[in-house]
């Protein structure tokens, strides 16, 4: 594994970091033990860290540098911004220039009536938002027995006290009394290993089936949102079948459910669209942003909300002020920076990403002759590659061998930064500014670490 060199510099920061600095999702003894990498500067979609290795980021750094990195006209409006109005907060009725527009920005490109947009730092407070405006909605209807909320295992929905109960993923639970009576989840979508994938609208059938037995088990009258990403993100890069989304979405009308989109990974190019619900043609009463939003430059999320439900809860409220609300909500540096990245997405970095995107799921595809790949996924810039031990069984790469850690080390070594699932899964999700040589040496590294992954006698071993 590279660390860093033993410099001065080096050790001094890495020292620190054991010391103070806590990562998120971490092992905190695991990370004191391995040391940390520092990366010192980027450019498009490459990396450098403190000993000058230069990588390709096939992550996007946490799926969210869309436009990538060091983007010119990004900074001088950061700059711009900070030097004229560097802070206004949005409670007395006040507001700047920039988060008002970037508003009205996105409810004209958001699907349906999302015409009302609430900025929040980041996702996983975005969904915590949603919680809070759905459980007011409710109550402003007279019905604040709708208190019951379902989601869909290996789903993701940040790790706030509320939003990680949603989460449908184990570390997100153990350790936290996690989720919370009155959470609950359906099976998800993944047709890996799913007996139905060779008949979509069969998986659909099952989902719909599962859905609406369990609205029945808890009580239509109780049920108050359903919450779904349109491609799983964090639970491997699941894609749903086409239709699937649609269904689950008809199902929660026809029970006067809201209907949750998690976009927070999804939007802003990654899929293709703007909002991937455009692939699913389908529009919801409330959808979480983030990431893409601002490129990860500087923290920004949103909830949109439909006109429905945001009529239900002024009307609710009427003189009275509706109690959520944030300091840093619409910040306008970082709406300033959000505004200049929908600009560069519509400047011909959506048009970029969907060729690239093309590429990347040919490239990818390209890999399953290789007798560690089981499945291959993805929609655009968004991808997974799942390793197996044998591929007839579908076998996954055994717990024990700390798959996560090792398969990310050698990606790394290999110039490659990708994310790696602790079930063997490698995830993509590169900048939309990639170049076709930068897709190709994606794919090509990734092959070269499949062939290292190979040689290693403990994976021989579990392959006899």
């Amino acid at each position: 594994m590279t660390m860093l060199k033993h410099t001065p510099l080096a050790n001094s920061l890495s020292e620190l970091d054991r010391r103070h600095l806590v990562h998120p999702v971490s092992s905190y003894r695991g990370h004191e033990a391995r040391g940390v990498r520092v990366l010192t500067s980027a450019k498009g979609a490459t990396v450098t860290d403190a000993e000058g290795r230069e990588l390709i980021d096939g992550f996007a750094g946490l799926w969210c540098v869309n436009a990538g990195y060091g983007q010119e006209s990004v900074i001088e409006a950061a700059t711009r911004q900070m030097r004229e109005l560097p802070y206004a907060t949005g409670y007395f009725d006040l507001g700047a220039e920039a988060p008002i527009r970037l508003a009205a920005a996105l409810a004209d490109r958001a699907p349906g009536d999302l015409n009302h947009v609430y900025f929040t730092l980041g996702g996983s407070d975005a969904v915590d938002s949603t919680i809070r405006f759905v459980r007011y909605y409710w109550h402003a209807q007279g019905q604040p027995q709708r208190d019951q909320f379902i989601s869909v295992a290996s789903g993701y929905h940040g790790s706030s006290s509320m939003g990680a109960g949603l989460t449908a993923l184990p570390i997100f639970h153990e350790g936290f009394g996690l989720p919370h009576e009155g959470q609950h989840k359906i099976a998800s979508h993944d047709l890996y290993r799913n007996p139905l994938a060779d008949d979509p609208q069969a998986v659909i059938d099952a989902s719909v089936a599962e859905l609406r037995a369990k609205i029945e088990t808890i009580g239509a009258e109780r049920v108050a949102a359903f919450y779904v990403e349109p491609i799983q993100g964090s639970g491997g890069v699941l894609v749903p079948p086409p239709g699937w989304i649609k269904a689950m979405r008809e199902v929660c009308t026809e029970h006067g459910i809201l209907f949750v989109a998690d976009e927070v990974i999804t939007a802003f190019g990654r899929t293709g669209p703007l909002f991937a619900c455009e692939d699913e043609g389908i529009v919801p009463d409330l959808m979480t942003v983030a990431k893409g939003l601002t490129s990860g430059y500087v923290p920004m999320g949103a909830v949109l909300m439909s006109d429905a439900v945001y009529d239900v809860i002024a009307d609710g409220a009427g003189a009275k002020a509706v109690g959520h609300g944030f300091t840093y909500s619409a910040h306008p540096v970082s709406a300033a920076v959000g505004l200049e990245v929908l600009a560069l997405y519509e400047g011909g970095l959506l048009e970029n990403g969907r060729a690239m995107g093309a590429r990347l799921q040919a490239g990818l595809q390209g890999l399953m002759d290789h007798p560690l790949v089981g499945d291959v996924r993805g929609r655009g810039m968004l991808a997974a590659v799942e390793l197996v031990t044998d591929k007839v069984a579908k076998t996954p790469v055994p717990a024990s061998l700390n798959a996560a850690t090792r398969l990310f080390d050698r990606a790394w070594d290999q110039g490659l930064v990708v994310r790696a699932f602790p079930q063997g899964v490698f995830g993509y999700a590169p900048p939309l500014c990639c170049t076709a040589a930068e897709i190709d040496a994606i794919v090509d590294r990734t092959r070269k670490v499949l062939d290292l992954t190979l040689e290693d006698p403990e994976i021989r071993e579990v392959m006899r």
